[in-house]
């Protein structure tokens, strides 16, 4: 149970790994590229810890690289503002 709780966290830190990379890349918040980079480590080495690599290891690990990429995907798209200035005041 808590090497599928670790899973789902790295997963996670991977995605914002990735959006933090592409951020990177653009020049901005370059000091956050290393926390993302050292809990996708630690979560991933915590799943290793006791039973080495296994059914579950490699399926977390092949999915975390899929979210890595998904989110620099996610952060290269660019992103609409919606303006909702004639919602909010009317007219």
């Amino acid at each position: 149970m808590l090497r599928v709780v670790l899973g789902l966290f790295c997963l996670f830190f991977a995605h914002c790994l990735g959006r933090s990379a592409i951020r990177v890349h653009r020049g901005q918040r370059a000091r956050s590229l290393y926390g993302w980079l050292v809990r996708t480590v630690i979560a991933g080495g915590a799943i290793l810890w006791h039973r080495g690599v296994d059914g579950l290891t490699i399926a977390v690990f092949t999915l975390s690289a899929v979210s890595l990429v998904v989110g620099a995907w996610d952060e290269q798209r660019p992103k609409k503002q919606e303006d909702l200035t004639h919602e909010i005041f009317g007219g």
